[in-house]
């Protein structure tokens, strides 16, 4: 619909959740390392949201709406939802009024939507991409209309209905392909020390952290071994009270963060890891060739946690604990024994690796450039 004499214009859009918005990242980043140039890149979320922060960080060009999240349930909120939806797409239309992209790619969620009915009215092309096995209802509302829609899952094809589907695995950040265990280990000053990692995503999951004292007090100032802990932001205070409570000090051993910033570091760098099973994380997990213990967060959309990690577990990838089985005892157990055997050990490690698609950003970008010709 718009005047195609001119340098192509890309609108990406996707966020809420890192699992959102790093595989955009990872696509950007292509773009850009394929001449695109960053001015003729724009990524469409919502200010108040994680997505805001991240693009500024890299220096990507913003636009913001204020599209939020759907209520479950019929009330007079999902109502003003309605009308909100409204005004950012409203909103979103005068973005591509004024920059006339080529194409859209999204990553899913709520924030997609606005950029996705506006691709739809213009006749804009668009490239979908959903890194859970159950994908979500923007994705799969979107689907039929799609150039191509890029899954991480291949059992995640039989809820799509599109004519181009790929099963590309999620992009995964740079430095999981440049940056060697060595190198990582280097950098975060670990010697040769069987690392464990114990995460829960940027805000932390209260179960993880309160089921991994027991494996502290077990493992803590014990020669041969490092811990580095992720408590996430809002649970740091607490899980550093605890252990001052038990330790009087921090462990020798104990690396503890409420984030990391290099989060690729500390999962190249460690020997095991604890983890939600979110799906980025468990493309970053495999990419890194880890064994690793699953907790799903039992409250994700569709319970898509438990399953992306079935998916593991069924290839003999990962081990997998529900959360409300997970307390500190049988968390220090499953640990203990995976610690142990070396053979276990080693087949999660090979297993996970196998898993892994380390081009998925490289193999959306062409379709991508395919929807535009």
């Amino acid at each position: 619909m718009f005047n195609k004499n001119k340098e192509k214009v890309y609108f990406i859009t996707g966020g809420g959740t890192g699992g959102h918005i790093y595989p955009a990242v990872s696509v950007i980043n292509v773009l850009l390392d394929a001449k695109v140039q960053n001015k003729n890149i724009f990524y469409l979320g919502n200010r108040k949201n994680m997505e805001f922060d991240i693009a500024k960080k890299y220096n990507y060009n913003f636009l913001s709406h204020g599209a939020k999240g759907m209520p479950r349930k019929l009330s007079l909120k999902f109502i003003f939802w309605l009308f909100g939806l409204f005004f950012s797409t409203l909103k979103t239309s005068f973005y591509f009024l004024k920059y006339k992209p080529d194409v859209v790619f999204a990553t899913g969620g709520y924030v997609c939507a606005p950029a996705l009915f506006c691709a739809l009215f213009f006749r804009i092309p668009y490239v979908l991409h959903d890194c859970d096995i159950q994908p979500g209802i923007v994705t799969r509302f979107f689907a039929p209309f799609a150039s191509c829609v890029s899954l991480a899952f291949d059992g995640a094809k039989k809820y799509i209905n599109s004519k181009n589907i790929q099963v590309s695995g999620n992009p995964i950040r740079q430095e999981f392909k440049t940056i060697s265990k060595k190198q990582a280990r280097e950098e975060l000053s670990i010697k040769d020390d069987f690392t464990i990692l114990i995460m829960g995503g940027s805000l932390g999951a209260k179960t993880i952290n309160n089921s991994s004292f027991k494996i502290l007090k077990e493992y803590a100032n014990k020669e041969g071994y490092k811990i580095l802990w992720q408590t996430g932001k809002k649970n740091f205070d607490e899980v550093t009270r605890k252990i001052l409570d038990e330790f009087q000090s921090l462990p020798d051993n104990l690396v503890l963060q409420p984030y990391f910033d290099k989060m690729y570091l500390a999962l190249l760098a460690c020997d095991v890891v604890i983890s939600r099973s979110g799906s980025l994380s468990l493309s970053e997990i495999c990419a890194s060739s880890l064994p690793s213990i699953l907790i799903p967060y039992p409250y994700a959309s569709q319970n898509h946690q438990y399953k992306n990690a079935k998916n593991l577990v069924d290839n003999n990838a990962a081990l997998l604990i529900e959360d409300k089985d997970c307390n500190n005892e049988s968390l220090f157990e499953l640990l203990n024994k995976l610690i142990n055997d070396k053979s276990l050990l080693s087949d999660l490690s090979y297993n996970a690796y196998k898993q892994a698609k380390l081009n998925s950003a490289e193999q959306i970008v062409e379709q991508i450039n395919k929807a535009i010709k």
